[in-house]
């Protein structure tokens, strides 16, 4: 992995084979670091859910739309306002929000702060418009919270909830979304190529990400019973 990430990167189809093999990784890497359902309490398992949703509620459609913006490429702008159109059309955050109350999960305060200083720096890198690293965030996103859902949904159902629109919806939907956002990406890439852009660029905005995923369940494994 760490070559990859180091290795300039090149619009090309081989390197955005690259690209999705080093983001399948960080997907794995923090797939890996999920606490079992199991041997969680009940307010571990409250707490992940609420975090993902103090995360994920009032800010995806922010991200997505930061990436239409930026976007410098037809395609690419084409592809992103399809999901922005299925995430308004379809109601994603209220999707969420019911989803949240039936496991009896609403983010508390203590939620908010526990995930905000993660937070407020992909905003802050959302706000630089670069077109191909925000392209890139979102690709892994949609591609990790595809693998992450059916966690999700077994938290959720062991605080008693049955309530599985959002979690069916978008461990299906997700898949798709990734896959054109990759061709995005590519699209985004072909504009310069010329250029070459250094891996720690194009990955700024996965790597907080990432950081900020973990603050979502890292800390709740304290909890295991």
């Amino acid at each position: 992995m760490t070559s990859t990430a180091s290795a300039l990167l090149a619009p090309n189809p081989t390197q955005i084979d690259s690209i999705k093999s080093y983001l399948d990784g960080v997907s794995d890497d923090l797939l890996a670091l999920l606490p079992s359902a199991e041997q969680l309490s009940s307010d571990g398992r409250r707490g992940i859910i609420a975090r993902y949703s103090a995360v994920l509620e009032g800010n995806f459609i922010y991200w997505m739309t930061g990436a239409y913006i930026a976007a410098k490429s037809e395609e690419a702008r084409a592809i992103i306002m399809e999901n922005l159109h299925e995430e308004v059309r379809d109601s994603h955050p209220e999707m969420l929000r019911r989803f949240e109350i039936a496991a009896n999960a609403l983010p508390a305060e203590a939620d908010v702060q526990a995930v905000y200083p993660n937070l407020s720096k992909v905003r802050l890198f959302i706000g630089k418009l670069s077109p191909a690293p925000i392209v890139t965030m979102m690709a892994f996103f949609e591609g990790f919270i595809q693998r992450f859902m059916p966690y999700l949904e077994e938290l959720a159902e062991k605080q008693g909830s049955t309530e599985r629109e959002y979690t069916q919806v978008h461990g299906v939907c997700d898949i798709t979304h990734s896959q054109e956002l990759f061709h995005a990406l590519e699209s985004e890439m072909a504009l310069s190529p010329d250029s070459r852009e250094p891996a720690d660029y194009l990955y700024e905005g996965v790597h907080l990400l990432r950081a900020l995923i973990e603050t979502m369940f890292v800390e709740q494994s304290c909890a295991a019973a």
